[in-house]
C-alpha cells in the first residue's frame, strides 16, 4: 500500500509540476471529465427536482374528505373552483377562492385569501402581464387587480404561469366545491410500461456520459509515455510507472471532479430562468442525492485509476522508449460478444411487462443492468471492428492512405473517440422503435373535428340568453367565422321508474336551426320545431324513445331520483315530432334525445342545464383564438375555452417525451464537445508530426482530407454498429411490454442527426489543424 501510496503521489507531482505541456494534458482531462461529472450530478438531482416539485403541487391541492362529501361552511372553510386558459401556446392555470369565514385555511403560498376582484399571481405570469406585448392577455385579466405575487412554496416552479383569485359569488352552480383543507395527492402512478420507458431513457442518457469520462483519463498518452520511459531510465520499475501514471490521471481526474461540480453550481442556476420544453425548477430543487454524489467522487477516480492501469497492460516501457510499433496482436473478439449478449439475456428473462400488475410488474434492475450491458457491448466491439475493417484497406489517393495508415496503428484512440456516439445513436433507435410501438396506446384519436371548428366554449350553467349572449357575441369576435351553441339539459320521463327499477332519461337539446343542422340531419326546420335524435345504436334509440314519446309530456324540472319530493315542471313534446338521425358534432360525439329550437320551449323551465358553443377561426386572422378567450372572459369568468384535437397525448407520456428531449440535447452536447476536445488532443499529440510532413512537402489540403478520413471510417463503422445493435435492444424491449415493432426505419433520421454532429465537430478542427501544419511546430526545447 505504501508503495501506491507514494507511486501515485508521485504521479501527482509530475502532473501539477509537468510545465506547460503537462498542464495542458492535465486540463484536457479535467474539462473531459468535468463535463461529465457536471452531467452526472445533473442526473443525480432529478429525483429530488421531481420529487420537490410533486411535494409543492400536492400541497397545494385542495383536500377532499374520505367519505367524498363536502364539508359544512364555518369560519375555516373556503369555496375552490379550478380554472384556467391559454396565451399563445402557453398555458396559465388557477383557482377562484371564496372564504366562508373570517380564519379561512390558506393555500401556500398565499398570506390571505384575496377580496372579490383582487388576484395574486406567480411572478412569471406577473412579468407576462407588465409585457407591452401582451395587451390580448391583459385585457382577458384586467377586472382583477393585482394584490400580491405567489410565495415559492406554492408554485412547481419559477416560470409556472400560475394565479388566485377572488370571487364573490361563487356557488356550486360555479363549479366550486369547498374544502376545509389542502394537500391531496391526486396523482396517478406511472404506467408501467412507461416505467420501462424510463428506466431504458436513463440507461441510454447516462451509459455515453460513462464512457466518455472512461476516454477523458486517457488523454494525452504518447508525451507521457516518453516520460515514463524516462523514469524507467533512471531505475524505476515498470508497476511503478504504471502506477505513477495512473497517479497522473488521477490528479487529472480529481480536477475534474472539482471543475464538474463548479459547472453544475453554475448551470443549476439556470433552471430557475431557462424554460426548456416548459420544464423549470427552482435551483434549490437540484440537489443531487448524497448517495449517488458518493458514487460519483468515488468511482470516477477509481475508473481513471483503472482504466490507466488497464490500457498499460499491453505497453512495454523499457528505458529505451515505448514499445508500440511492433505488430500488435489482434482483438480477440469472443469476450466482446459475450458482453452484450449478456444483456440481451438478462431482458428475454425478465419476462414480459403485465400492466394489469402495475409497476410491481416492472423488474427495474433487470431493464438497466441488461441494456446498460447491450450499450457497453457494444463499445467494446467498436475496436474490434475498426480494426479489422481498417486492416483490409489497400491503396488509393494520399490522404486516404494517410487515414488509413493512422486507424491501422491508431484504431484504438479512434474508436474511443466515436464511442460515445455510437452507444448514444444506438440507444436513441432503441428508444425510438419503444415510442413507436407505444404510440397508439397513449395517443388516442379524439373524433375532433378541427375543420369545423377550432374551440369549444362551455359553462356549468345554462340558460337562454347565456346561450344567446355566446352566439351573438363570439359572432361578432375578430377572427371568427361560424358559431354553434347549445343549452342541455337532463329530462325525465314522467310516472315513476320502469320495471328495471331506473327513471327513463334523455338529453335535451335547444338550438337554433343553423345550430341544429349542424348536430343532426334535417330536411327542414322553422323556430318552433322540436326533433327527436337516434344515434346508430338501436338499443340506445330504445331508450331514447321510452322518454321522447311524441305527444307526451317528459319532465324537464329536477330528477326525481336525485331530489325527493320535487315537483315534476311538465312539457309536451309535439305530436308532429319528427325522428332524425343524429350527425357527429366537432367534438366528435352524437347527441340523441330530444331537439328543440328556442320558440319551442323556454329556457327557464330547464333545471341544472348546461351551455355549450362551438367556434371556427379564420386562420388568416391573428390571435383569432385569443380574442374569443377574451369575449368568454367578459361573458363568464367561469366560462371554459378548449381546443379541438384530433389527436389527445397522454399527459404522462407527454412528460417523458420533454424529458427525453432535454436529456438527449444534454447528453448529445456533451458527446460534440467531448469530440472536439478529443480532436484537439489528438491534434496536439500530432503536432510535430503535422509539421514534419508540412515541411517535407505534403500539401494541407490532403493532411485535410486526411483528418477527415479518419474520422469518417470510425463513425461510418460505429452507426452500422448503432444500427444493428439499437435494432436488436428495440426489438427486445418491444417484447417485453409485449408489443410489435411498428417502425423499422427509425434509425435513418437518428444516424442522419449523428453523422451531422460529427461533422460539424470535424470542421470545428480544422482552423487548429491549419495552425499546427507551420513548420516551426518542429521546435522544441
Amino acid at each position: 500500500m505504501s508503495a501506491w501510496t507514494r507511486d501515485l503521489a508521485m504521479g501527482i507531482r509530475f502532473a501539477a509540476g509537468g510545465g506547460r505541456e503537462g498542464w495542458i494534458r492535465t486540463i484536457l482531462t479535467a474539462v473531459g471529465v468535468g463535463l461529465g461529472v457536471a452531467l452526472l450530478l445533473g442526473a443525480a438531482s432529478v429525483p429530488n427536482m421531481l420529487q420537490n416539485r410533486d411535494d409543492r403541487s400536492v400541497a397545494r391541492t385542495p383536500a377532499t374528505a374520505m367519505d367524498g362529501k363536502p364539508p359544512k361552511a364555518d369560519d375555516t372553510t373556503i369555496l375552490v373552483r379550478d380554472t384556467g386558459t391559454e396565451f399563445h401556446g402557453r398555458t396559465l392555470t388557477g383557482r377562484f377562492l371564496k372564504a366562508d369565514g373570517d380564519h379561512p385555511v390558506l393555500p401556500p403560498g398565499l398570506d390571505k385569501i384575496p377580496a372579490p376582484g383582487e388576484m395574486v399571481v406567480s411572478p412569471a405570469l406577473r412579468d407576462l402581464l407588465d409585457d407591452p406585448s401582451n395587451t390580448l392577455l391583459k385585457e382577458r385579466f384586467g377586472k382583477y387587480r393585482q394584490t400580491g405575487t405567489i410565495g415559492e412554496a406554492g408554485l412547481m416552479s419559477p416560470l409556472e404561469l400560475y394565479y388566485y383569485v377572488g370571487a364573490d359569488p361563487l356557488t356550486s352552480a360555479h363549479g366550486a366545491h369547498r374544502v376545509s383543507g389542502f394537500g391531496q395527492d391526486d396523482s396517478l402512478p406511472l404506467d408501467p410500461f412507461l416505467m420501462a420507458l424510463v428506466v431504458l431513457i436513463c440507461v441510454v442518457l447516462l451509459t455515453p456520459v460513462a464512457i466518455f469520462i472512461g476516454t477523458a483519463v486517457r488523454f494525452g498518452g504518447d508525451r507521457r509515455d516518453r516520460r515514463l520511459a524516462a523514469l524507467r531510465l533512471v531505475g524505476a520499475s515498470a508497476r511503478s510507472v504504471r502506477r505513477i501514471a495512473a497517479g497522473e490521471a488521477l490528479f487529472g481526474a480529481l480536477l475534474g471532479l472539482v471543475a464538474g461540480a463548479v459547472l453544475f453550481l453554475l448551470l443549476r442556476e439556470l433552471v430557475g430562468v431557462v424554460d426548456l420544453t416548459n420544464v423549470s425548477a427552482y435551483p434549490s430543487d437540484m440537489v443531487p442525492a448524497p448517495g449517488l454524489v458518493a458514487l460519483v467522487v468515488v468511482a470516477v477516480p477509481v475508473s481513471a485509476v483503472l482504466v490507466t492501469l488497464i490500457s498499460l497492460r499491453s505497453v512495454a516501457i523499457e528505458p529505451l522508449g515505448v514499445v508500440r510499433g511492433g505488430k500488435q496482436r489482434k482483438r480477440r473478439l469472443w469476450w466482446r460478444l459475450v458482453v452484450p449478449a449478456a444483456g440481451i439475456a438478462i431482458l428475454l428473462l425478465s419476462g414480459r411487462i403485465d400492466a394489469d400488475m402495475g409497476n410491481d410488474a416492472v423488474n427495474v434492475t433487470a431493464i438497466a443492468v441488461g441494456s446498460a450491458l447491450a450499450l457497453i457491448g457494444l463499445s467494446a466491439l467498436l475496436p474490434w471492428l475498426v480494426e479489422a475493417a481498417v486492416g483490409r484497406l489497400r491503396g488509393g489517393p494520399v490522404p486516404w492512405q494517410l487515414a488509413v495508415r493512422r486507424l491501422q496503428l491508431t484504431s484504438g484512440t479512434a474508436s474511443r473517440a466515436v464511442s460515445g456516439i455510437t452507444v448514444a445513436v444506438a440507444g436513441a433507435v432503441a428508444l425510438q422503435m419503444m415510442f413507436a410501438s407505444m404510440h397508439d396506446e397513449f395517443n388516442q384519436i379524439t373524433g375532433q373535428d378541427p375543420t369545423r371548428a377550432q374551440l369549444t366554449v362551455h359553462s356549468m350553467t345554462g340558460d337562454g340568453p347565456l346561450a344567446q349572449r355566446m352566439i351573438d357575441d363570439f359572432a361578432g369576435t375578430e377572427g371568427v367565422t361560424k358559431v354553434i351553441g347549445t343549452v342541455q339539459a337532463y329530462v325525465t320521463r314522467p310516472g315513476g321508474k320502469n320495471a328495471d327499477g331506473m327513471t327513463p332519461t334523455t338529453e335535451l337539446t335547444i338550438g337554433t336551426c343553423a345550430t341544429l343542422r349542424e348536430l343532426a340531419e334535417l330536411r327542414s326546420c322553422e323556430d318552433g320545431d322540436t326533433f327527436v335524435s337516434h344515434t346508430g345504436s338501436r338499443e340506445q334509440n330504445d331508450w331514447v324513445d321510452t322518454t321522447a314519446r311524441p305527444g307526451k309530456p317528459v319532465n324537464v324540472g329536477p330528477d326525481p331520483d336525485f331530489n325527493k319530493g320535487a315537483k315534476p315542471v311538465l312539457w309536451t313534446l309535439p305530436k308532429d315530432t319528427p325522428t332524425v338521425q343524429a350527425r357527429r358534432n366537432p367534438s366528435g360525439t352524437k347527441f340523441d334525445g330530444i331537439f328543440a329550437t328556442p320558440g319551442a320551449v323556454d329556457i327557464k323551465m330547464l333545471d341544472d342545464a348546461s351551455t355549450s358553443s362551438w367556434v371556427k377561426l379564420d386562420p388568416n386572422t391573428p390571435d383569432a383564438d385569443e380574442h374569443v378567450r377574451n369575449a368568454a372572459a367578459r361573458i363568464s369568468p367561469f366560462l371554459g375555452v378548449d381546443s379541438l384535437k384530433a389527436v389527445d397525448r397522454d399527459k404522462q407520456y407527454a412528460s417523458i417525451a420533454r424529458g427525453l428531449q432535454i436529456g438527449a440535447s444534454v447528453t448529445m452536447a456533451l458527446i460534440a464537445a467531448s469530440m472536439l476536445v478529443s480532436l484537439m488532443e489528438q491534434l496536439r499529440e500530432r503536432k510535430r508530426l503535422l509539421a514534419a510532413l508540412t515541411a517535407f512537402g505534403t500539401r494541407r489540403s490532403s493532411m485535410a482530407w486526411s483528418l477527415l478520413w479518419q474520422t469518417a471510417i470510425p463513425v461510418a463503422l460505429g452507426l452500422a454498429l448503432a444500427i444493428a445493435g439499437g435494432l436488436g435492444l428495440g426489438v427486445v424491449m418491444t417484447r417485453m411490454i409485449g408489443k410489435s415493432v411498428t417502425d423499422w426505419w427509425s434509425f435513418i433520421p437518428l444516424t442522419g442527426a449523428g453523422a451531422a454532429m460529427v461533422a460539424a465537430v470535424t470542421l470545428l478542427s480544422l482552423p487548429p489543424l491549419r495552425r499546427m501544419m507551420r513548420p516551426d511546430g518542429l521546435r522544441t526545447e
